[in-house]
């Protein structure tokens, strides 16, 4: 623990690149392989279930600090993190010990069975014998809130410098299920069998978000135009005669998606597909909403499949025959990919798997045209992909941009606030917004992204002094402000007081030029539903 404690304070105080991947590289030299692999886990986001609730880690923090629990509560409100405020209110250790992390995540991981006193009992002993570094990351790990600036893409880089081997190798080799209590980070990163998992999808391609005129680009004929489909980005991989459907947070999920299982007597052995999975009736894509009734169950009944039919918009060919596709040109990938699914239809009537339509524009303007027009289609705007591009890994810029449709925006009204997280743990940056509904302001949408530094401290100076009541951490204030929020989506809720649910809402600008009965209503809201056509 001392040693993966020493890394996550030297990631924590650095926000250069280049000195988070030496710490990591360094760690990786010395660490335990057992620690090693559980270190990549976790900064991957392989966590384990939580075996420890909250309410249980804040009584026995407070047995051993001796404190009340409105003095834990009111810190707790103050600091804002869990793991940080237990960790403030513990008293000092008598002793200390170090415990190899892998030895500390098996244990946890083991009290799923255990009793409340014998987690206690492990808890508290655990904590009298960590350093305070030492005791803030282990409460991460029991939260459940580990979080460090860390991309994927960084600890590839650290583990390719470690091991001296290819980005690319080593970012295949981390996609998988693979089990870091069953496995040594060595022996994944080069075993003889690294490729025997034939459930192991591969790294997905990632589209910034294009910035620039289009016309910068070039020549529109070497571009290849799509819609940008809103939905679950997945692979559908056929190897050894089984399916596998992953997404991409790496999570397989076959079980939820049955109407893929034909799939396996369709498609050629060693076949991977890369597309958007989407609910689709009449070859037209439904709302998001309706994908929501179908990816929020456990067990998929007949009805549910009735409702929200689903299907893959397959954008991508990475694998034809037990071949890596990825090198070769894109053109050519979907030339195959057009043909494989040909192939596949003539056998079946009813293939859940349709590809993405190209766009056949001869101008740059037509193509603004159609991104225009995207919300017609529920999509999001285009896709930019150069035709003769290969199939990278991560995020990357050059050879494919997402162009987005500009986000609809709503006037809500502040009426609630709450203490942010963090280094925003003193300022309250957490917003309840609301919508006019008659004479009566309706809580809408939450936002807590979009304001600057100085607004911020702006906005918490107002909220101090114009507090209304209190209910807990959440202030209630004046209906003054007025605030532009953008979204991606809407749709109606019945679990919302409003009715009315928006898809990651923001901040788009405080409106200091508006008064709150300028803001806009409920009425406007379902108008913009009903324009959208959003069942």
């Amino acid at each position: 623990m001392k040693a993966f404690s020493e890394l996550y304070t030297a990631i924590d105080e650095t926000t250069k690149t280049n000195a988070k991947v030496d710490a990591l590289v360094h760690y990786f030299s010395i660490a335990e392989e057992k620690d090693a692999i559980w270190c990549v886990a976790l900064l991957i986001g392989k966590k384990p279930k939580r075996t420890i609730k909250t309410g249980e880690l804040k009584m026995w923090c407070m047995e051993l600090a001796g404190i009340p629990e409105w003095l834990f509560e009111e810190s707790y409100h103050v600091v804002g993190d869990l793991a940080e405020t237990i960790t403030l209110a513990l008293p000092p250790s008598a002793e200390w010990r170090d415990f190899p992390l892998h030895q500390t995540m098996q244990t946890l991981m083991g009290l799923g069975n255990a009793t409340e006193e014998e987690k206690k009992q492990f808890i508290q002993s655990t904590w009298l014998l960590l350093s305070t570094p030492e005791r803030f990351v282990f409460n991460k790990l029991i939260t459940g809130s580990f979080r460090i600036g860390v991309s994927q893409q960084l600890v590839v880089k650290a583990l390719a410098k470690n091991y001296k081997l290819d980005e690319n190798i080593v970012s295949h080799r981390l996609t998988g299920n693979w089990d870091p209590t069953a496995i040594t980070l060595k022996e994944l990163m080069f075993a003889d069998n690294a490729n025997d998992d034939h459930s192991k999808p591969y790294p997905f391609y990632l589209a910034y978000q294009l910035e620039q005129l289009p016309e910068e680009l070039g020549e529109l004929s070497e571009w290849q135009v799509e819609r940008k489909y809103d939905g679950i980005r997945g692979q559908i991989i056929i190897r050894d005669k089984q399916l596998f459907v992953w997404s991409r947070g790496e999570d397989l999920i076959t079980e939820k998606f049955p109407e893929f299982s034909g799939l396996v007597s369709l498609l050629p052995d060693g076949t991977v597909i890369d597309g958007e999975i989407l609910p689709v009736r009449d070859g037209k894509p439904l709302p998001f909403h309706v994908m929501q009734t179908r990816i929020s169950r456990k067990n998929v009944t007949k009805k549910n499949l009735q409702e929200a039919p689903l299907v893959m918009m397959c954008y991508d060919l990475l694998e034809l025959n037990g071949r890596d596709m990825r090198n070769e040109p894109m053109q050519a990938r979907r030339a195959q990919l057009e043909q494989l699914l040909a192939d596949a239809v003539l056998k079946t009537a009813e293939l859940p798997l349709m590809i993405s339509p190209v766009l056949e524009c001869s101008s740059w303007e037509e193509i603004k045209a159609e991104r225009a027009r995207s919300r017609e289609y529920l999509c999001e705007g285009l896709m930019l992909k150069r035709k003769d591009s290969i199939y990278e890994i991560g995020r990357r810029k050059g050879s494919w941009w997402k162009w987005k449709v500009d986000a609809l925006t709503v006037d809500g009204v502040l009426i609630y606030a709450q203490r942010g997280h963090g280094r925003r743990a003193n300022l309250y940056t957490d917003y309840t917004f609301a919508i006019w509904d008659g004479e009566e302001l309706v809580p809408f949408t939450k936002a807590y992204s979009g304001l600057t530094d100085k607004e911020l401290l702006q906005v918490d100076n107002w909220i101090k002094k114009n507090t209304i009541d209190k209910f807990g951490p959440v202030r209630s204030v004046k209906a003054e402000l007025v605030f532009e929020i953008a979204f991606e989506g809407i749709q109606p809720s019945p679990r919302h007081k409003s009715g009315i649910a928006l898809r990651f809402p923001r901040i788009a600008r405080w409106r200091t030029d508006k008064s709150p009965k300028e803001a806009n209503t409920k009425g406007d809201l379902l108008q913009l539903i009903e324009s959208l056509k959003i069942e």
